[in-house]
């Protein structure tokens, strides 16, 4: 295990004093279930740290590079940014689902590529860097690997819209979403939705929420509409 968390302290570029937190922030709740460990020893608590953490770090960033940009607005592209996809979509870039201690049924369903796991740990090892190396470590990761190719970003977690646009422009079929899968408990679903041009399917997501599976599906339609022009 020590191995491969050493390998992504290299990869985010932040050596821990206190291992240990490192450890803890990759620890799910399905796993400390599974070795009978207390429900603290898991990542929740991390994550609700970094989750602080990473909104006020967020918010300093909008309201400093968006001076005349109202209330309204900065909180709305805020929650887009922290949003649950777009997190996961940061998580994907640095591989962090590979470096996950997930329980065996967590791990048979997917749990490394489920963006409510991925999304959740991202916030943990920002909580981390914050106990162990202060604030500035921790605004610094979030600076490099969360609020980096907005643009890249944007076009993720305002895909639904784009994807509008792009069919309204060029295309005479009507887009429509479709759920094709919804699994786990009420307080920890997931949903798996299709998204359609006239009949053809474009792309597949998944996410916690209806509406997050959604942004991902269409997200993956753009990709797929780029790659045909």
């Amino acid at each position: 295990m020590k191995k491969n968390l050493k390998e992504l302290e290299k990869k985010i570029g932040y050596e821990f004093q206190d291992f240990s937190l490192l450890e803890q922030a990759m620890m799910h709740s399905s796993y400390t279930n599974e070795k009978h460990l207390e429900k603290y020893h898991c990542n929740e608590r991390l994550e609700f740290l970094g989750d602080a953490v990473l909104e006020l770090v967020s918010s300093e960033f909008l309201f400093l590079e968006s001076p005349k940009v109202s209330e309204g607005k900065l909180t709305k592209t805020r929650a887009s940014m922290v949003c649950e996809p777009s997190l996961a979509f940061c998580a994907r870039e640095i591989e962090l689902g590979s470096y996950l201690l997930l329980g065996k049924g967590e791990e048979a369903t997917g749990g490394r590529q489920r963006p409510s796991v991925t999304s959740d740990a991202m916030e943990a090892l920002i909580g981390a860097i914050y106990l162990d190396g202060g604030f500035t470590n921790a605004k610094e990761f979030i600076h490099r690997f969360i609020l980096t190719d907005l643009e890249n970003k944007k076009l993720f977690y305002d895909s639904k819209t784009i994807l509008q646009e792009i069919v309204q422009a060029d295309m005479e079929e009507g887009i429509s979403y479709h759920l094709i899968k919804e699994e786990g408990p009420d307080h920890n679903k997931s949903f798996t939705v299709e998204v359609k041009i006239g009949e053809t399917v474009y792309g597949t997501g998944s996410g916690r929420t209806k509406k997050a599976a959604e942004q991902e599906a269409a997200y993956k339609a753009i990709l797929k509409l780029k790659k045909q022009n």
